[in-house]
Parts: C-alpha cells; structure tokens; sequence
C-alpha cells in the first residue's frame, strides 16, 4: 500500500515539473512550410468563397422564390381587383336600367347577352332568361340608350332577341321632330333604313327616330336612332333614309325585357295586392 503511495506521488511530481522543450525547424521542415503554406491558405480561401457563393445561391433561391410567391400573390389580388371593378360597373349598368323606363307600364326583366349569331352582324341576339322567368315571344327588348329588338324564340332558360338591325324586323316608327311616319328595317353594316317617308316631308340629318306605338310589340316613344343619311331622288314619292341605331351592339352587355301582362294575370296580381 505504502509502495503504491509512493508511486503515484513520484508520477505527480514528474508531471508538474515537465518541462517541454523548444523544437528547432528543420531546412527541409521550413521549406515546406513555406512551400505548402500559400497553397493552404488558397484552399482555405476557396473553400471560405465556396462556402460564401452556396450560402449567397441559397440566398438568391430563396429570394427568387419569394418573389415569384410575391408575384403570384400580387396578380391574385389585381385579378380580384378588376373583378370588384368589373362588378361594381355591371351593378352601376344594372340599376341605371332599372331606373330607366319607369313610365313605361310593364314588367321589366333584366337579362345579359350571352351569345350573338356567327355572322357576327348581331342580327339574332341570346340571352340568359327564358320562359321560366316570365319572358314571352314578341316581348320588346330595349336598353337605356333605345330599342334592341323582339323575343322571337324562347326555351325555359334562354331567350334569342331578333334585332332591329335584321331586315325582317319591322318597326313602325316616327321622326321625332317633323312626326313623320315610317317603317325601320335592318339593312347592313349596323345601320337601318327608314322607309314610306314621302319625300315632301322635311326630314334632316341629325333627327331622332322613336317607336310609333303601333302593333301589339314596341311602345311608344323609345329611341330607335337617328337619321344619318338621305337621299332625295328624282323619281318616286319616298325619301332613301338611312338610320344609326340609337344602341351600340358592339358594347351591348345587358337589356331588359318588356312584359305585357294579360288581364287575367292583372286581375290576379290586384287581387294579390288587395289581400295584402
């Protein structure tokens, strides 16, 4: 036990007094250090702009994509802005319609065009309202700006408009100023012509054409368009009038329907009222 002691006591002194000595550095040893030492400190630094370009691609990547998230998420909202836009002018559409035509006596039902006929001379009209929403044939299709056309062919949920500017439609009309009477039919290139006005009469460019009221289809007193064009020729008694429909089809969106209601459907309706 006591030798043991004596052992590990003398191994504790030995280690406090070791004193470690200065190693000299070799020729061969100093020239490698300074051979190896440039091209280590190389390495180090490459790999130090190695390791700085992954961190900085890393970087870009990330950055790239948040911008492309950004992007995305940017013109998400531009898309959701121009329909808030796109909304806000059809609601502003809708009720300057509503508004319109308050004098009129009939129902008004309003509908949006959702289709024209493939001649593209917007000739035949379809709408999104059918029978099931009360629509008739021969119900007048107007807009704020004048006179569309006439319900001609119906299903339970679309209805297609026959319009002015298409030859078989007819419409008995007045010239506004002179109450000059006359027929309105279509013709082409979007213009209508106002015929069996006797060329006594005193007609001008510029005038207003509105529906006569005649027949059991347009009411009075909507717009139909307005004289662009006459021709006085030596022969005959009418005049070869040329009419621009008051209506833009080229930026028509929307139209209201115009339903005459039958007496049985107003004696209901008063009845209804009068139980109220």
């Amino acid at each position: 036990m006591a030798n043991n002691l004596l052992v590990v006591i003398l191994s504790l002194w030995g280690i406090a007094i070791q004193n470690y000595s200065l190693k000299d550095v070799s020729t061969f040893e100093a020239f490698l250090i300074e051979a190896f030492a440039p091209i280590q400190r190389g390495a180090l630094s490459t790999r130090e702009k190695v390791s700085s370009m992954l961190d900085h691609y890393v970087m870009i990547v990330n950055t790239s994509k948040d911008n492309a998230d950004l992007r995305k998420r940017v013109d998400e909202l531009n898309n959701k802005i121009f329909e808030f836009q796109e909304v806000k002018k059809e609601n502003e559409r809708l009720k300057q319609l509503l508004q319109f035509g308050k004098e009129i006596p009939r129902e008004k039902v309003l509908a949006q065009i959702v289709s024209w006929d493939a001649s593209n001379e917007f000739k035949v009209l379809r709408i999104n309202k059918g029978s099931s929403d009360g629509l008739k044939k021969m119900s007048p299709v107007i807009t704020m700006n004048g006179l569309v056309g006439y319900v001609y062919r119906l299903t339970p949920n679309y209805a297609d408009i026959l319009t002015i500017l298409d030859q078989n439609n007819r419409v008995d009309s007045i010239v506004a100023r002179t109450r000059s009477h006359g027929i309105v039919e279509g013709i082409s290139e979007f213009k209508c012509r106002l015929k069996y006005v006797n060329r006594t009469e005193r007609v001008e460019v510029g005038d207003e054409v509105i529906t006569a009221g005649l027949g059991d289809i347009y009411p009075k007193g909507i717009k139909v368009g307005k004289i662009t064009q006459i021709d006085k020729e030596n022969y005959g008694i009418t005049q070869s009038i040329v009419v621009t429909p008051s209506v833009n089809f080229h930026k028509l969106e929307e139209v209201v329907v115009l339903i005459e209601k039958t007496e049985d459907e107003n004696r209901d309706l008063a009845k209804e009222q009068s139980n109220e």
